[in-house]
């Protein structure tokens, strides 16, 4: 049950928007709604959504965020939460992205899942993943928060779509079956420096396993997962900061590798 009024809802979203839109900041939500909860930050979240969807951008999947203890500990966060992709967010392996178009700018290391077969609640598990999904590839998550960073509370992050600013896919996409995903491993360099590295087994004890998370936390809100959705499924290693002129680069070995350049 959502505590703030319908319009209030409804402002946020609007604040949030527009921040979106002049790659802005916004102070803190929690600081000004103290009662704010979840279920407020969800509903947040589906009339921003609503509203995009209404605008013309086509959704294409859902990210998890926070499915790792490296990420809660980075965040100060102790629960996943998730937020919408829209096709204006995915990007080429190989793109020249525009660094001013987010905000507190940060890259993780990330597996996402194409979904051949929808993916419904509220008793998914890793085995209705691994038959759902078509395959796996390597990817990189931009994250891109419209909120400020110090002080922020996981209402704060559901809010803000889940810090979600793009995604960069590449590397070898491979079938659920072929590969222990639990051990697929990546390396996170940027300009030739490594920075971090993870195993996908970070997330939850197998990424699957977030994707599972997933559908029966949409079911709470009665939506699924559809065939052709893809899903980020929760970073591997800790977030870096990157600049304009940075490149970066994720070398997955078996895998491939993804690389992307921001000006």
């Amino acid at each position: 049950m959502t505590g703030l009024p319908t319009e209030t809802i409804a402002a946020i979203a609007d604040e949030l928007a527009a921040a979106e839109r002049d790659r802005t900041t916004i102070p803190l939500l929690t600081a000004r709604h103290p009662g704010m909860t979840v279920a407020d930050a969800y509903a947040v979240q589906g009339e921003w959504r609503r509203r995009a969807v209404a605008a013309g951008r086509r959704p294409v999947g859902r990210k998890i965020g926070l499915t790792s203890k490296v990420m809660q500990a980075a965040t100060g966060i102790d629960e996943p939460d998730y937020g919408a992709i829209f096709a204006d967010m995915v990007y080429e392996n190989g793109s020249v992205i525009e660094h001013g178009r987010f905000s507190n700018v940060r890259i993780e290391v990330e597996l996402a899942f194409r979904l051949a077969e929808p993916l419904e609640g509220p008793d998914a598990t890793i085995f209705d993943v691994l038959r759902a999904t078509e395959y796996v590839v390597p990817a990189l998550e931009i994250l891109s928060s419209r909120i400020e960073l110090e002080g922020r509370t996981i209402v704060d992050t559901i809010s803000d779509n889940a810090a979600m600013g793009a995604m960069v896919l590449g590397g070898t996409p491979v079938r659920p079956d072929d590969v222990d995903l639990r051990w697929v491993a990546a390396m996170l360099h940027r300009n030739e420096t490594i920075e971090e590295s993870g195993v996908a087994g970070a997330v939850l004890g197998h990424p699957a396993l977030g994707v599972a998370w997933l559908a029966n936390k949409l079911a709470q809100h009665g939506d699924r997962l559809d065939a052709g959705d893809l899903v980020l499924a929760g970073s591997f290693t800790r977030p870096i900061w990157v600049q304009p002129g940075d490149t970066v680069l994720a070398d997955y070995r078996n895998l491939g590798t993804i690389t992307c350049r921001f000006v």
